[in-house]
C-alpha cells in the first residue's frame, strides 16, 4: 500500500514539474476573455447604480457586523442554527418574507421580496470547516476554542455582500417603482455539497430569472461558461458484519471494518486505471467500537469528483460494484449506500457576467493601508509563500476553463442551480492570497477590515448588477439566449440524487454539540463592541516579526 501511494505521488509530482505555470494554482484552468465592447447607459440607469455604490458605503458598519457576528458561530454545515436565525431576523426586520425549513433542512430558508418580473436569487455559503477555530487577525495558529470547527472558507462573509446589496435596491426600487423581486437563499452544507440540489428540487430556482452567488476570494472577479469546478458525489457505504470476542473467538465474527478496509484497498487499485482529472478521497466514519469486538458495523465516506455528471457517475459506479466485492471477501453485507451529497459543476452566464465585469472594473478593488498589507504578509511569512500582500489590480473577464482531463479541482454545488437557470459566482477580496485552503489560515482575516473592506466591494458590484438587471431587460433576455442555445443546447440537467435521497440533516451535529458550549461563551456582541477583534482584544494586526536568515 505504502509502495503504491509512493508511485502514485511520484506520477503526480511527474506530471505537475511538465506542465506550464499557468496550468498550476488559484483558478489556473481559466482562460482570460476579452471584455466585450461598453455600450454607453442611460443616465439615469448610471445614476441609480453610482446611487447604489453610495448607499452600500453607508452600510459598511452593518456588513462589519454581520461579517463578524457569522464568524463568531464557526458552525459547521446542517447545524447553521444560529447563523440561520441571526440572518433571516435581519432581513425579516427589513420587510423580507421568510420561509423556513426548506427542502427539508432546518437551516435552509428562503427570502423574498418584491413583486414581478424579474425575479433575481442572490445565494451565498454559510458552513464551516471542522477544527479550524482560529483567533482572527493572529497570523499564526492561535486556537479559540481547541479542535472546535471555524470558518476557514470564509463563508461567514458572503451573506454580507447579499443582504447589504439587496436592502440598497430595495430602497431604490421602491423610490423608482420598480418591477421585480429579490429572492435571498443560504448555500446550506456546501462544505459536504449537501444542500443546493435539494433546493434545485424543491423548486426554489423555478421562477428565478438570473442567480447572483457570491463566494469570498482573495480577488474581485467573475468568469462564464465551463468552469474549473469538478462535479461530485458524496456517499457514505455502511456495511454490517456479526461481532464476537477478538481473542477469544474471532472466527465467530464477521468485520465490517475488514469490508471498509478492502474497499479502501480496492479503489486505491482501480485508482492507477483512471484518468487524471478525477479526484476521489474517502474517511473512515464507523471503525467498530474498541479492539477487542469484532466490528459489526463499519462505513466509508467517498467524495467522487470528475469533470461532469456521466463521468462521475462512472465512477460511483465503480465505488458501489468495489464495495460489493468487499462485503463478498469478507461475508459481511452491504447495509447501504446514502447520498450524502452531491454537484455538478457549474457553468456560468456569459451575458451576466460581462454586465458584472464592467461594474468590477468601475468599483475596482479596496484601498489597503499598511495594517491590512501587514496582516496578509505576516501569514504569507508564516505559511512559507511569496510575501506579495494583497491583490491591488483587477483581472480581466474569464472566459471557459481549458481541459479539465489533466487537472481536477474543487467542487461547488451553485453547479446544479447554474444548470437551471441563468447564474454567475462573484468572488471578492476579503481573504488573503497563498491560504492553503480549507484551513485554520483561510480564517485568520474573515473578522477583520480585509474582510470588511472586501465584502463592502463586493456588495457594490452586487448592488450595481442588480440595477443593471432590473433596469435592463435585454440582459436577462441574452442570459436565456445563452442558456437555452448555447449552455444546454446538447446538456440536459439530471440530479445525482434519486427519490429517496433526502439531505443528511444529522451531518455534524455531534461535533456542534461537543464544542458549541465553549464556542457560545465568544460570540459576538455588536452591542458592546465595535467589532470581534475588540471584544477579543486582539491587537491588529498581531504577527511574528521577521526573522533574518542566520549569514
Amino acid at each position: 500500500m505504502l509502495r503504491f501511494r509512493a508511485s502514485l505521488l511520484f506520477a503526480a509530482t511527474a506530471v505537475l514539474l511538465a506542465t506550464p505555470r499557468h496550468l498550476v494554482g488559484q483558478d489556473s484552468t481559466i482562460t482570460p476573455a476579452p471584455s466585450a465592447p461598453r455600450a454607453p447607459l442611460d443616465p439615469r440607469i448610471e445614476r441609480l447604480k453610482a446611487e447604489a455604490s453610495t448607499k452600500v458605503e453607508a452600510r459598511a458598519k452593518l456588513i462589519q457586523e454581520i461579517i463578524d457576528q457569522v464568524y463568531s458561530y464557526g458552525e459547521l454545515g446542517m447545524q447553521e442554527f444560529e447563523t440561520s436565525k441571526y440572518l433571516t431576523g435581519i432581513l425579516e426586520k427589513n420587510g423580507f418574507t421568510i420561509t423556513r425549513n426548506v427542502a427539508g433542512m432546518p437551516t435552509g430558508w428562503v427570502a423574498r421580496w418584491g413583486s414581478g418580473k424579474p425575479v433575481i436569487s442572490l445565494g451565498s455559503d454559510i458552513d464551516g470547516i471542522p477544527q479550524s477555530n482560529q483567533a482572527p487577525a493572529t497570523a499564526f495558529r492561535s486556537w479559540q476554542v481547541p479542535g472546535a470547527p471555524g470558518h476557514g472558507e470564509g463563508h461567514n462573509s458572503g451573506q454580507a455582500v447579499n443582504i447589504a446589496a439587496a436592502l440598497v435596491v430595495k430602497e431604490i426600487m421602491i423610490r423608482e417603482k420598480m418591477a421585480g423581486t429579490l429572492v435571498l437563499w443560504p448555500g446550506v452544507a456546501e462544505e459536504a455539497v449537501a444542500g443546493k440540489a435539494h433546493f434545485v428540487r424543491a423548486g426554489v430556482f423555478k421562477d428565478v430569472d438570473v442567480t447572483l452567488f457570491t463566494h469570498v476570494g482573495n480577488d474581485m472577479g467573475v468568469t462564464w461558461g465551463q468552469s474549473s469546478s469538478l462535479a461530485i458525489v458524496s456517499a457514505e457505504f455502511r456495511f454490517k458484519g456479526s461481532s464476537a470476542h477478538a481473542a477469544g473467538a474471532p472466527w465467530r465474527g464477521k468485520s465490517a471494518l475488514d469490508a471498509v478496509m478492502l474497499m479502501g484497498q480496492g479503489w486505491e487499485f482501480h485508482r492507477e486505471h483512471m484518468e487524471p482529472g478525477q479526484r476521489s478521497h474517502y474517511v473512515i466514519k464507523d471503525g467498530g467500537d474498541q479492539p477487542n469486538v469484532v466490528p459489526s458495523t463499519a462505513s466509508i465516506w467517498f467524495y467522487f469528483r470528475e469533470r461532469d455528471y456521466q463521468h462521475v457517475q462512472d465512477m460511483f459506479d465503480a465505488g458501489k460494484r468495489i464495495a460489493r466485492g468487499a462485503a463478498m471477501m469478507t461475508e459481511t453485507t452491504l447495509d447501504t449506500v446514502v447520498i450524502l451529497g452531491s454537484a455538478w459543476a457549474g457553468h456560468f452566464s456569459k451575458p451576466v457576467a460581462e454586465a458584472m465585469q464592467a461594474n468590477i472594473e468601475t468599483v475596482g478593488l479596496p484601498k489597503w493601508d499598511e495594517n491590512d498589507q501587514a496582516l496578509a504578509k505576516g501569514l504569507q511569512r508564516e505559511l512559507g509563500v511569496a510575501q506579495n500582500g494583497l491583490v491591488t489590480q483587477v483581472r480581466p473577464l474569464q472566459g471557459p476553463a481549458r481541459s479539465l482531463v489533466a487537472f481536477g479541482g474543487g467542487s461547488d454545488d451553485i453547479g446544479d442551480v447554474s444548470w437551471n437557470v441563468p447564474t454567475i459566482t462573484l468572488r471578492y477580496p476579503s481573504n488573503i492570497p497563498g491560504t492553503p485552503g480549507h484551513n485554520w489560515a483561510n480564517g485568520i482575516a474573515m473578522a477583520t477590515p480585509i474582510a470588511h473592506k472586501g465584502a463592502v466591494y463586493g456588495a457594490k458590484v452586487q448592488a450595481m448588477t442588480l440595477i443593471d438587471l432590473f433596469t435592463q431587460p435585454k440582459i436577462v433576455a441574452d442570459a436565456w439566449e445563452y442558456f437555452n442555445t448555447v449552455q444546454t443546447k446538447d446538456t440536459k440537467y439530471v440530479s445525482f440524487l434519486g427519490p429517496n435521497d433526502g439531505p443528511p440533516t444529522w451531518l455534524n451535529a455531534e461535533i456542534m454539540a461537543r464544542y458549541r458550549p465553549e464556542m457560545r461563551k465568544l460570540y459576538y456582541d455588536a452591542t458592546k463592541y465595535r467589532s470581534y477583534l475588540e471584544q477579543l482584544g486582539i491587537a491588529y494586526p498581531t504577527v511574528k516579526p521577521p526573522t533574518n536568515p542566520v549569514p
